[in-house]
């Protein structure tokens, strides 16, 4: 048994009879999506991994970001 909020309730309500299953149906494709996702929590061992595992695998076509790549940050945040 779950406690769900008043709001939470009637929204999947209204989403199972859009689809035309149950709300039962909603909530078990919901728990299960979650438990598919990668663990949040991975250890900074894994973080490091991943970290290096990824370094210069993307190109953005700019030629000094190792240079500016403050300038390059500042800028993603303002938009």
């Amino acid at each position: 048994q779950i406690q769900l909020t008043d709001q939470q309730l009637s929204l999947l309500r209204h989403e199972a009879a859009e689809r035309g299953t149950s709300v039962a149906a909603l909530v078990r494709e919901a728990v299960d999506r979650a438990l598919k996702r990668p663990a949040r929590g991975a250890s900074l061992e894994e973080r490091k991994r991943r970290a290096i595992a990824a370094a210069g695998r993307f190109h953005s076509g700019l030629g000094d970001v190792s240079a500016r790549h403050d300038d390059y940050f500042a800028d993603s945040i303002e938009e």
